[in-house]
């Protein structure tokens, strides 16, 4: 039996997985469950305790799960998404007017199509993204001029706010895809509490250290592939992992979610209708020294329709130093971690996979007739 090494970029360094020959196919309930989040907003804390005990067996299984009774009404993830198709249809010279590359210190704003390759091993990414992140003026909770925020955490904020600016030709744009971004973050700073419960900490041990989080809006498109993509076998999303502590992820019912089990097979995580995805970040298995698993996922859009995707990135404040909690070490199973801040652990894998496209973007530039698939 033939296995394939796939090469994975990670803040420290590339790392390998083998994966084996066999063609994706869905997972099942007991790989990535359904959990219902209802219980979570009990006062009664032995009904968050349930809904933290499933969490915590799903990020140890494959760290993915499923949410449903997750409270971010259908309205608003509508109205967002009607938002995002209609930046995307607009033409190039238009969405390149807030090209990340040429305008953004922290990659926000529009990265177009084949302008990315997350992974070393795949082909360059065919998807187009718009990105936004925190900023204290839009935060739901507690809204702050930025001017308000201390020293030590001002330098780490990442919004900018050129890309409302070149978007106020489409009519109710920022606010949809604040309303659907200010959602998460609520939601994101409960399950956090849930996060907390499973490692057996206080359930308010990481509230202090999300008042100004890293909270990531990130949202893709994906267009029907070309028979030249087909041929070549295109990735809408390489094979990668995430940064922060956790992901919140909708998906429209197109599909093309896979996930890689520790056995090294894809198995699909398809669009179950009134839920989001889960999945746990590799800054959240670092502080729970690697009893949580943050998990190898990929995206193809394989459908002849276009798809939407519209994950957001949670993390702790980027100046926050963490190690690892105290409920996940013991004489006999010592922290393998040092304390690294959210934020120089994030900043690490972006420089480094940003630098990684230059250098491809040269070759290409060299020999434009070639494909170059991976360094």
């Amino acid at each position: 039996m033939s296995v394939t090494k796939l090469e994975l970029r990670t803040a420290l360094g590339p790392v390998y997985r083998d994966v084996l020959p066999y063609p994706p196919r869905n997972c099942t309930p007991e790989e990535i469950p359904v959990i219902d989040l209802g219980p979570m907003f009990s006062d009664r804390l032995s009904d968050r305790k349930e809904v933290a005990s499933a969490i915590r067996a799903a990020a140890i299984n494959n760290g993915f799960f499923y949410v449903k009774n997750h409270g971010i009404p259908t309205e608003t993830i509508t109205r967002c998404r009607e938002q995002i198709i209609n930046f995307m249809r607009q033409p190039l010279e238009t969405k390149d007017s807030i090209r990340s590359h040429k305008y953004s210190k922290y990659f926000n704003g529009y990265l177009g199509k084949r302008r990315a390759q997350i992974s070393p091993s795949e082909t360059a990414d065919v998807r187009e993204s718009f990105t936004f992140r925190y900023s204290p003026e839009l935060d739901p909770e507690h809204p702050k001029d930025i001017s308000e925020i201390p020293d030590e955490i001002r330098r780490w904020i990442r919004g900018e706010d050129f890309v409302w600016e070149g978007t106020k030709q489409l009519p109710g744009f920022k606010r949809d895809c604040v309303a659907y971004w200010s959602s998460c973050l609520i939601l994101a700073r409960r399950l956090v509490r849930m996060f907390a419960l499973s490692l057996d900490l206080d359930e308010n041990y990481w509230d202090e250290k999300v008042t100004y989080p890293g909270a990531d809006g990130v949202f893709n498109y994906y267009p029907q592939r070309t028979q030249e993509e087909i041929e070549q076998k295109f990735v809408g999303l390489g094979s990668h992992t995430d940064l922060q502590l956790f992901t919140l992820l909708w998906q429209d019912n197109v599909g093309g979610l896979q996930v890689l089990t520790r056995e090294g097979r894809w198995i699909k995580a398809p669009p179950i209708e009134g839920t989001l995805v889960v999945n746990i970040g590799d800054y959240m298995m670092r502080l729970c020294n690697d009893i949580y698993k943050s998990t190898v996922h990929r995206v193809t859009n394989e459908s002849t329709e276009e798809r939407v995707s519209m994950p957001f990135f949670f993390g702790l404040n980027f100046n926050c130093v963490e190690g690892v909690v105290p409920s996940c070490t013991a004489e006999s199973n010592p922290a393998k971690y040092e304390p690294i801040s959210c934020g120089d652990w994030c900043q690490m894998r972006f420089k480094m996979e940003n630098e990684a496209f230059k250098k491809n973007e040269a070759k290409r530039s060299m020999a434009p007739s070639a494909v170059v698939v991976a360094e």
